[in-house]
């Protein structure tokens, strides 16, 4: 096993910055308002079994298809860099139709280990330690649990300036995280 805290801590934060819980708290709430109720174990559970799953079988799917992880990567660090910027501007590139209840399906998956969060975890496996990424899938699952159940208090406490502050920060992170991603796997195409 070889853990590292450098690469714990850094692989938490990619994910945290991917997977943009606190963005989503807009979202949340509102679907907790059409729903009535939001299931927050249920969703962290699946959440995290669909990114460690894409952890360990990803590879093999993209083999299936003749794609070496390292293009996944720089194919993922597109996939970021326009995500960062959709934090960062405040715009929509990706529309996808909104959801019509709380259940698993719209906030385990897209929301929370959504085609980012997926992409993210194949690309951090060409830079990181197997172990020590499910450690920051884990994290982030108990940081995306908490919040599902505290999203009314947070919204409060942070305000809407808040969460836009927030948002806008970790876009910056997530942008100089594609760059990264991007000039670390280019080179092995060529």
């Amino acid at each position: 096993m070889n853990f590292s805290g450098k690469e714990i801590i850094s692989a938490t934060m990619v994910l945290f910055a991917v997977i943009d819980i606190i963005g989503s708290i807009p979202l949340i709430i509102s679907l907790r308002q059409k729903a009535g109720k939001i299931e927050s174990e249920k969703t962290a559970i699946v959440a995290g079994v669909l990114l460690i799953l894409f952890l360990f079988l990803g590879k093999q799917i993209l083999n299936l298809f003749g794609v070496t992880v390292e293009s996944f990567a720089v194919a993922g660090s597109f996939i970021l860099f326009f995500l960062a910027l959709e934090m960062i501007l405040g715009i929509t590139l990706y529309k996808d139709s909104e959801p019509e209840t709380a259940s698993i399906v719209p906030l385990a998956f897209p929301i929370v280990a959504g085609a980012g969060a997926l992409t993210t975890v194949l690309s951090l496996r060409a830079e990181y330690e197997t172990e020590n990424i499910i450690v920051a899938i884990l994290i982030n699952i108990v940081i995306v649990y908490v919040v599902l159940k505290l999203s009314n208090k947070i919204e409060r406490l942070l305000g809407k300036q808040g969460i836009s502050v927030i948002h806008k920060f970790f876009g910056v992170i997530l942008l100089a995280i594609a760059v990264k991603l991007f000039a670390t796997n280019i080179k092995a195409l060529f």
